[in-house]
């Protein structure tokens, strides 16, 4: 039996580094991108990464974040609410395996121009990442470089790879940072969208409890079990659990509640059944008499045969056979 297959973890994500070094003279900083809480389930702790992964490494390194640039094409890895409250974030969505678009390119500048002019007064970074923080990110950073700040393509291309640990693998990104034209700076100083701020406040807001075994979604062994397609779950889905009526009794209590003053809640009480005083027709040595039910009442029609008459099997008269004294 093989490995079972991470369908939710990006393909060759755990051969990157988490986050590389802060890019000098600039203030960039790559990482691939974190996953959410229902993604990191099959992952090791060694590879695990999600926001609060990221701020530990920064925070050893002496760093602070404060934007986070979403490079990738999807919504799968992580939303906006798992990252922690002192963040903002932007989302450019760029398609892979292909140069960025003059559009994306030039919302890139507008983001970065945005942060830098309203965090002149600290050193906070700017976090770029696609899903491994590599070719599209290095892409977009070294173009600003190039365009912007007025730096060679080679160093660019040398200060990206150095700080990030890998280099960029995509040849038509690395040709167009070569030899392609200078994109247009038209533009860039008007903001095109505000960034969101993360709203958890702490791991535990982003954490999701851990369902029960027999509510997990099969795995990759169990796939010979057909489930109709409408009734299949996602990856990072499990199959709902209805909680439990009635909190479970304290150890060593009764099963349900003696006084109403116990703290746990029991079933609840059946309805007191009326007195027979409260009977309008009781008297004593007699019941009432249930009013009649319409549906076991006989229905005639005037001048009609009953309705066991008319189902009675109809008798012929007896005529005796021929040559009987009687048949005449």
């Amino acid at each position: 039996m093989g490995p079972i297959k991470k369908k939710a973890i990006p393909d060759r994500w755990t051969d990157y580094n988490a986050v590389g070094k802060r890019i000098p003279g600039t203030r960039f900083i790559a990482f691939k991108v974190p996953l959410k809480q229902a993604l990191r389930r099959h992952l090791s702790d060694s590879e695990v990464f999600g926001p609060f992964e990221l701020m530990d490494v920064l925070k050893k390194e002496g760093e602070e974040l404060g934007l986070i640039i979403d490079l990738t094409y999807t919504t799968r890895y992580y939303q906006p609410q798992d990252l922690p409250d002192t963040l903002h974030y932007l989302k450019i969505f760029t398609a892979g395996h292909e140069v960025p678009s003059d559009s994306n390119i030039l919302s890139f500048k507008k983001a970065v121009r945005n942060f830098l002019r309203e965090n002149q007064n600290n050193d906070k970074l700017i976090g770029v990442h696609c899903t491994h923080g590599l070719n599209r990110t290095g892409y977009l950073v070294c173009r600003y470089l190039i365009d912007v700040d007025g730096v060679e393509p080679h160093e660019a291309i040398d200060l990206f790879n150095k700080s990030r640990g890998h280099a960029i693998e995509r040849e038509n990104y690395l040709d167009d940072l070569k030899s392609g034209p200078k994109r247009s700076n038209d533009g860039m100083e008007e903001p095109e969208q505000e960034p969101v701020r993360g709203t958890a406040t702490s791991r535990s807001s982003m954490t999701v409890p851990e369902p029960h075994p027999s509510f997990r979604r099969r795995e990759h062994h169990y796939h010979d079990h057909y489930e109709p397609f409408n009734q299949r779950w996602d990856e990072d889905h499990t199959r709902p659990c209805q909680p439990p009526l009635y909190p479970p009794p304290p150890h060593g209590a009764p099963p349900f509640p003696l006084h109403p003053s116990l703290p746990f809640r029991g079933p609840p009480l059946l309805p007191t059944p009326p007195s027979f005083n409260s009977w309008p027709s009781f008297r004593p040595g007699r019941y009432p008499v249930p009013a009649p039910n319409p549906a076991f009442m006989p229905r005639y029609t005037f001048g009609e045969q009953p309705r066991h008459a008319r189902w009675k099997k109809q008798r012929t008269p007896y005529k005796p056979p021929n040559g009987s004294p009687y048949s005449h």
